[in-house]
C-alpha cells in the first residue's frame, strides 16, 4: 500500500509538470531528485517512474485546449486536438486521447517485461570493449537523430561530454578546471545532474514562452462533456488497431537512443496518414490524429526503459536524469540489476503500467478543474516556477555555485535552442561521459587493439557505420528559408558569437588538460579532439556557405511574427540575473519575494497588492518547505555580516 501511495504521488507531480507548458518529465524529474536522498529504493523508484510515465498523459490538457505543445512528445497532439476544441469537442479529443494514453502505457510496460526476460543471456555477454562500442553507437546515435542538423547534434554530443571535464577527474582526483573554482571549492566535487537537467529543459523553455508572449486559453471550456467523454473511448475502440500499431511504433522509437519524445509523435501522426484514405481529413480536426501520437508517446517510455535498465544507455533526456536517480538511491543498473534486483525491476515495470491507468482517471476525474487552470496568464505562472527551479538547484549540493552553474548552462541552453542545438544530446552526453572515460581506460588496459577482435564489437562497429550513413541520407524537413524578410533567420553574428564562445570553452579544456599527468590529461584531450571533428565542418559552414540549411536554424528570427511583446530572451536572462544579484545580497527567500513581485507587477501587470501576495505567498512555501523537511537556503551577504557586525558592536559597547 506504501508503494501505491508512492507512486500516486509521483502521478501527481508528473500531471502537475504535464499540465504546465515549458516543463515535462525532465525537468519534473530534476525537481525532485534533490529530495529522494536515502527514501527506500522501492518507494523512490515508485515516485520517479510514477512522475515519468504520465508527463505524456497530462501534456495533452495544453495541446487540446491551448495549440500549445505541453512538452515535445505532444506537438503532433495540437494539429488535431486543438482544431477539435476550436469547434466544441475538447472534451472528445480528451478523451480519446487519456483512453489511448493508458493503452500506450500499459502496452510499453508489457513489451518492457518481455524485454528483460529474453535480454538477460545478452547482457550477460558484454564486457568492457562491447560496453565501450554500445556507448559508441548510442552516442553517435544520440547526436544525430535528436536534431535537424547532424553535425550539430554530434556536436552538442561531445558538448556534453565536455561539462562533464569540470571538476575532478575520476580515475585520479586531481581537479581539472580549477582556475574555475576561484576559492569556492564547489569545482571539489562534479558538476550535478540536476542543474544539467533544469539548464537545459526547465529554463529555456519558460523563457521561450515568455519570449512568445503565448497566452493560455480563453476560457478553458470542454464542450459537451457527458456526450463527449462517451465518444472518445467509442472513437478509441473503433480505431483500436491503429492504437496498437502506433504503441508499437513508440516501444521502438523510445528504444532508439537520441529519438524519444521528440519525433514519435510525429512518426506516429505520419503513419496514421500513410495507412488512411482520407488523408485530407488530418489537420481539421480527425480523431485519428489525437489517438496515433498519444498511443506512441505513453508506449514509448516502456522502450526507452530498456536501454536505460539493461545498461545503463539513457535512451532519452528524461531517462537520463532517471537514471541519476538510479545512482542517487544505490542502484546500478546493468547486469546485477536484472539478476540479483530484478524485483525491483519488475516494480519498475508495472509501475509503469499501474501509473497510466491512474494518471489517466485523475485527468477524466479532474478534466474541468483543470481546464480552469489553462485561463491563467503565463506571466502569472513562470516567476513562481523560476523561484522553484533555483530553489531545486540549490538542493543539489547546497552551494552558491550551483545557482551560477545553473544560470551559466541555462544561458547556454536557452541559446542551444534557438540556434537549433538539440540540448537531449548535450544532456545524455553528459550522463554517459563517466562511462566514456572509465571505459576507455578498463578496454585499453584489458584487450587493447584485441578488443576488435571480438564478435560483438564487430557488430557494434557495422551497427554505428550504419547509423551514420542513415543519418548522412536524412534530409530533415525544414521552415520555409528566405534571405531577406521578416522570417530570415540567415544572421550570422549571434550564431557565429555562440560558436566562438563554445571553441573557446573547448581550448580552455585542452590547455588546462595539457598541464596535468597523462591518466587525467587524457580524457580532455580525447574531449578536444573528438569535438573538433564536427565543431570545425560547422564552423566553415557559418562563415563561408551562403546557402540555407540546418545549421543556420535561428528560433527568434524564425518566430519574429509570434512575438507580440517584441522581448528577446536576454531581457529575461537579465530578470534572472538581477534575482541572483538580490539572492547574493539579501538572502535568497528575500531576493526570490522581490523578483516575483517586482515580474508580476511589470509583465503580468497587476496591482501593487496581487503582487506582494504573490511574493510573499512563494516565502511561506519556501518557510513550510524549510521547517518539515530540514532544508537550507542560499545566505546573502548582508546575513552573514550584518549579524556579526552587530556582535562586534555589542561587544565593543
Amino acid at each position: 500500500m506504501t508503494h501505491v501511495f508512492a507512486l500516486a504521488g509521483g502521478v501527481f507531480l508528473g500531471l502537475c509538470v504535464g499540465i504546465l507548458p515549458g516543463l515535462g518529465g525532465t525537468a519534473g524529474l530534476s525537481l525532485i531528485l534533490p529530495f529522494l536522498f536515502g527514501v527506500e529504493p522501492s518507494l523512490a523508484l515508485a515516485m520517479m517512474i510514477g512522475l515519468q510515465s504520465v508527463t505524456a498523459t497530462s501534456d495533452t490538457f495544453p495541446s487540446v485546449l491551448m495549440g500549445i505543445p505541453g512538452t515535445a512528445s505532444s506537438q503532433a497532439t495540437v494539429m488535431d486536438g486543438f482544431p477539435m476544441s476550436k469547434r466544441g469537442e475538447a472534451a472528445r479529443a480528451l478523451s480519446a486521447a487519456f483512453v489511448s494514453s493508458m493503452f500506450g502505457g500499459i502496452f510499453g510496460a508489457c513489451v518492457l517485461s518481455v524485454a528483460v526476460f529474453f535480454a538477460i543471456p545478452l547482457i550477460l555477454a558484454m564486457g568492457f570493449a562491447e560496453q565501450l562500442m554500445l556507448i559508441v553507437l548510442a552516442l553517435t546515435m544520440i547526436g544525430m537523430l535528436t536534431g535537424a542538423s547532424v553535425t550539430k547534434g554530434l556536436a552538442s554530443c561531445v558538448l556534453g561530454l565536455a561539462v562533464a571535464v569540470l571538476g575532478p577527474a575520476p580515475m585520479t582526483a586531481e581537479l581539472r578546471m580549477g582556475f574555475l573554482d576561484m576559492g569556492t571549492g564547489y569545482f571539489l566535487d562534479t558538476v550535478k545532474l540536476v542543474v544539467v537537467g533544469l539548464a537545459m529543459f526547465a529554463l529555456p523553455e519558460i523563457v521561450d514562452l515568455l519570449r512568445r508572449h503565448w497566452t493560455i486559453s480563453e476560457d478553458g471550456a470542454l464542450g459537451d462533456i457527458k456526450g463527449g467523454w462517451i465518444q472518445g473511448v467509442s472513437d478509441w475502440a473503433r480505431n483500436w488497431w491503429l492504437s496498437l500499431r502506433c504503441a508499437a511504433i513508440g516501444c521502438l522509437v523510445g528504444a532508439l537512443p537520441g529519438l524519444g519524445g521528440s519525433v514519435v509523435d510525429w512518426i506516429a501522426y505520419g503513419h496514421a496518414i500513410q495507412t488512411t484514405d482520407r488523408k485530407d481529413d488530418y489537420g481539421t480536426g480527425d480523431v485519428r490524429g489525437v489517438i496515433a501520437p498519444e498511443s506512441a508517446n505513453n508506449a514509448k517510455e516502456g522502450g526507452a526503459l530498456v536501454p536505460t535498465l539493461l545498461f545503463g544507455i539513457p535512451g532519452s533526456g528524461s531517462m537520463a536524469i532517471l537514471l541519476g536517480g538510479f545512482v542517487l538511491i544505490g542502484i546500478e543498473p546493468g547486469v546485477d540489476m536484472v539478476t540479483e534486483q530484478l524485483d525491483l525491476v519488475y516494480v519498475m515495470i508495472w509501475s509503469v503500467g499501474l501509473a497510466n491507468v491512474i494518471g489517466a482517471g485523475t485527468c477524466v476525474f479532474f478534466a474541468n478543474q483543470i481546464a480552469k487552470l489553462t485561463t491563467l496568464r503565463y506571466s502569472m505562472v513562470a516567476p513562481f516556477m523560476f523561484g522553484l527551479i533555483f530553489f531545486a538547484a540549490f538542493q543539489a549540493t547546497r552551494h552558491w555555485g550551483d545557482l551560477v552553474m545553473l544560470m551559466v548552462l541555462g544561458t547556454l541552453g536557452v541559446y542551444m535552442k534557438r540556434f537549433g542545438w538539440p540540448r537531449p544530446a548535450l544532456l545524455i552526453g553528459f550522463v554517459l561521459a563517466d562511462k566514456v572515460e572509465k571505459g576507455v581506460y578498463l578496454t585499453y588496459t584489458v584487450h587493447g587493439v584485441n578488443m576488435f577482435t571480438k564478435p560483438i564489437v564487430l557488430v557494434l562497429i557495422v551497427l554505428t557505420i550504419a547509423s551514420i550513413i542513415a543519418a548522412a541520407r536524412f534530409k530533415p524537413k525544414l521552415p520555409e528559408m528566405t534571405e531577406d524578410g521578416p522570417h530570415t533567420h540567415i544572421n550570422r553574428r549571434p550564431q557565429l558569437t555562440f560558436y566562438w564562445a563554445i571553441m573557446f570553452f573547448l581550448a580552455a579544456i585542452l590547455i588546462d588538460g595539457m598541464q596535468h599527468p597523462e591518466l587525467t590529461r587524457l580524457y580532455p584531450v580525447f574531449v578536444f579532439g573528438l569535438a573538433m571533428v564536427f565543431m570545425v565542418p560547422l564552423g566553415l559552414k557559418l562563415h563561408l556557405s551562403n546557402k540555407p540549411g540546418p545549421d543556420y536554424y535561428d528560433t527568434e528570427r524564425i518566430e519574429l511574427s509570434e512575438r507580440v511583446e517584441g522581448r528577446t530572451s536576454e531581457h529575461y536572462l537579465y530578470w534572472l540575473v538581477g534575482m541572483l544579484g538580490m539572492s547574493f545580497i539579501f538572502g535568497f527567500e528575500i531576493g526570490v519575494c522581490a523578483f516575483i513581485y517586482a515580474f508580476v507587477l511589470k509583465k503580468a501587470q497587476m496591482s501593487h497588492l496581487v503582487s506582494a501576495i504573490c511574493g510573499l505567498s512563494f516565502v511561506v512555501f519556501l518557510g513550510v518547505l524549510a521547517y518539515f523537511l530540514t532544508l537550507e537556503y542560499p545566505r546573502g551577504i548582508l546575513q552573514d555580516y550584518i549579524p556579526y557586525g552587530l556582535d562586534m558592536l555589542w561587544r565593543s559597547s
